[in-house]
């Protein structure tokens, strides 16, 4: 599972590799929302 956590690219094959990265976590999600509100919302 630690594995799944760090950045790393896998190579494929014909120049396409298999790129995973950590997720983020939830309260840096929460943050962004809260200081980019959505488009087309109401001030």
């Amino acid at each position: 599972m630690a594995e799944d956590k760090l950045y790393k690219a896998e190579y494929v094959g014909s120049g396409t590799f298999i790129i995973s990265k950590p997720k983020r976590k939830k309260n840096k999600v929460r943050q962004t929302e809260v200081k980019n509100p959505r488009r087309g919302s109401r001030k």
